[in-house]
């Protein structure tokens, strides 16, 4: 029986090797990580992920064919693919503070893939799941190189995830396209790429399966949360430019929707994009820009996140405006948290990825508003977390069950 292990039990690695498992029952899976909490949530009937069908999936084949363990090292050691899903946020400091990709973790998880005990003439596959900067697999290949023992040859795949949040089950069972990147021009890749082809093929039609060199794969899945933020930024651009004139952006989004060369998806005017990936793949590629000498392009992305930012503050500015130009003592009601319908992954200590609604209520408290938030999944915890530091006086006001983040 061919084994699989995943590294990482995160918003990607559980609910992607939980639908592999499904559809691949004679393959074990095994999901690691080294947070036992969250292994033991992935073990419990509160999963640290809430997406809608993800329960039952993972009901169908935990026990049978797919595990979650803390036992990093035996698990790694065991597999004939390992898929690497570990965090890779934007760095907080040093070089590239604000924009670059922080892959301590996963720099990590490429140590322990090498290190792992196993048969000196064993031929394990590798394979980015993460989000990466590109050339980061030929990385990966370095460390494994230098750190592999013996006969040990390992092939390194790039497999970037295409999933939606709140969307995640159905978009992973019925994907549009899966995209590997390898280094088909040799045997040994061929073959790598063609045995993650041959997984992915139990329930995914052949044609939807997408093959590309390892950079070009790294790169696509930048660029597609890129081209999705941009399309929010632009129609949320327009809609400044239509309350200054006295025209409806919707209306104006229809008209350009209707152009098929142009479609209608990501053209609804909002507060801005949320989520843990659009802000963070942009500037990832507007870094890489700049690494490589293109000014222009990496200020056209960067342009992208300052009109997102834009849209936030220029709806706290709104909000004011209609109060007659002050919020002070004034309370305001929040109804939802969640950056979008659906998407809730603030069980067990998950984060709430970054929702524009913590910054507006920022806003609004800033401007001190009184502030009340109600979400029906988002616990008061997560609230205050992403409302601090104005969440400092907050209690939760038990007649509305909303969490009053400023007094």
């Amino acid at each position: 029986m061919v084994k699989i292990c995943c590294i990482g039990a995160g918003y990607v690695g559980g609910p992607s090797m939980a639908v592999m498992a499904l559809k691949c029952p004679d393959i074990e899976v095994a999901v690691v990580d080294v947070s036992r909490s969250r292994i033991d949530a992935w073990n419990s009937d509160r999963l640290p992920v809430l997406e809608p069908g993800l329960d039952a999936v993972v009901r169908a084949c935990r026990g049978r064919n797919l595990t979650f363990s803390a036992d990093v090292e035996r698990h790694v050691g065991d597999a004939d693919m390992v898929f690497v899903s570990v965090n890779t946020p934007t760095k907080a400091r040093g070089v590239g503070a604000g924009e670059a990709a922080d892959l301590a973790y996963w720099e990590s998880a490429a140590r322990v893939v090498a290190d792992a005990p196993r048969r000196s003439d064993k031929v394990v596959i590798v394979v980015e799941k993460s989000t990466v900067p590109v050339k980061t697999a030929e990385a990966m290949e370095r460390i494994l190189l230098a750190r592999s023992n013996g006969g040990v040859a390992f092939q390194v795949l790039s497999n970037p995830e295409f999933f939606a949040e709140g969307t995640a089950v159905r978009d992973l069972l019925h994907p549009d396209r899966v995209l590997i990147g390898g280094r088909e021009d040799t045997g040994a890749g061929r073959d790598a790429v063609l045995a993650l082809r041959d997984v992915y093929a139990r329930w995914v039609p052949g044609d939807r399966i997408v093959t590309a060199s390892l950079p070009s794969a790294e790169l696509a899945r930048l660029a597609a949360n890129a081209f999705l933020a941009q399309r929010v930024s632009s129609v949320n651009s327009l809609s400044a430019l239509c309350e200054a004139t006295g025209a409806d952006v919707s209306d104006v989004a229809r008209a350009v929707g209707s152009d098929p060369r142009v479609g209608d998806g990501f053209l609804r005017a909002g507060v801005g994009f949320g989520g843990a990936s659009l802000r963070r793949d942009v500037l990832t590629l507007a870094y890489a820009c700049e690494r490589h000498g293109l000014a222009e392009p990496a200020a056209y992305w960067r342009e992208v996140v300052a009109v997102n930012e834009f849209q936030k503050s220029r709806f706290v500015r709104r909000v004011v405006a209609s109060m007659f130009g002050t919020v002070a003592g004034k309370t305001v009601a929040v109804l939802g948290f969640a950056f979008k319908k659906g998407a809730a992954a603030a069980a067990a200590g998950e984060t709430n990825r970054d929702s524009p609604a913590a910054d507006v209520c920022r806003g609004l408290v800033g401007d001190r508003a009184r502030v009340a938030v109600y979400d029906p999944v988002v616990g008061e915890k997560q609230i205050r977390r992403d409302t601090s530091p104005a969440a400092r006086a907050a209690k939760t006001t038990q007649r509305q069950q909303a969490v009053r983040v400023a007094r």
